[in-house]
């Protein structure tokens, strides 16, 4: 697909492609499954599916994540948020071209527009001011999810490696040990994955403290070094995969390679609260108030 010179609200692009790809994967499929089938269907190229942000976030499938939340505020997509994107009936039955998009993101940029002024008053940038500028269009969203990839950039590579230890551990990881720096003949350390009392597997693991991107060379490395030690691998970073490392990590005829990347990474610390504490946040409810004025 022809690169576009004019990037603003460039996410709008793939609101109807997205509803495409749910419907093809049976009206539901998870953030990345969508996003690589999306690039799929519109021959997305790998250089464009490996661009990255300044925070370091896929470009690409954060504009798809962005798309996904005007189309839930639209009604086309459940609100539900557990790992899982779903078409609503409204959804199933839509289909929208790029005007379509264009004009739903503008709706919903007047909406919230109007509603904060209400709440706050008139404010010095509008909504579309700050998305055009794409200075706030990073759907990792929440502050916390940037400032947690920023602590894990900044520790330390022996700390990395003790922290995806207890990751692993609290994952359900027995008998996890990290290898001496200088013996570890390619990887970072052994685990035990017990799936109940017949089966288990030998896991080896290898974390990469990285900013940027894991070449596929860096995929066979840990392969070569897992055969003949071990039934799996699993390879962590606070980086990004490149698509030929994904493609090298499920390779026909060759044991498959477990990637996490930072944002799976961050996904798994929020569901356990690992470096994480949880806060509440409330919004007053205007309306319940209109009874007592």
């Amino acid at each position: 697909m022809a690169q576009r010179k004019n990037k603003k609200a460039e996410f709008v692009l793939w609101m109807g492609p997205l509803l495409d790809a749910l419907r093809e994967l049976g009206d539901s499929g998870s953030p990345r499954e969508v996003s690589d089938l999306i690039a799929t269907n519109l021959k997305i190229s790998d250089e464009q599916k490996e661009k990255l942000m300044e925070s370091g976030t896929p470009r690409f499938h954060n504009q798809v994540c962005w798309a996904r939340q005007y189309l839930v505020w639209e009604g086309l997509l459940s609100s539900e948020k557990r790992g899982i994107w779903q078409l609503t009936k409204k959804g199933r039955d839509t289909k929208l071209t790029e005007a379509d998009g264009r004009e739903l993101f503008k709706k919903w940029v007047t909406i919230h527009t109007e509603e904060r002024k209400e709440k706050q008053g008139a404010s010095k940038k509008t909504e579309t001011e700050e998305i055009e500028k794409e200075k706030i269009i990073e759907y990792s969203g929440t502050s916390h999810r940037g400032l947690l990839l920023k602590v894990l950039h900044n520790i330390s590579p022996e700390g990395f490696e003790k922290l995806c230890k207890y990751i692993l551990r609290v994952y359900g990881f027995e008998n996890v040990s990290v290898t001496p720096k200088g013996k570890d003949g390619g990887i970072d350390g052994f685990g035990t994955l017990q799936l109940n009392p017949f089966v288990s597997f030998k896991v080896i693991f290898q974390c990469k403290r990285y900013q940027g991107t894991v070449s596929r060379a860096k995929v066979g490395d840990l392969r070569n070094a897992m055969i003949g030690r071990a039934d799996k691998g699993i390879m962590i970073t606070t980086g990004n995969f490149s698509e030929d490392a994904k493609r090298e990590a499920v390779r026909d005829g060759a044991p498959p390679i477990e990637l996490i990347d930072a944002e799976m990474l961050i996904d798994m610390m929020e569901k356990e609260e690992i470096g994480l504490k949880p806060k509440t946040i409330f919004d007053v409810d205007y309306a319940f108030f209109d009874q007592y004025m």
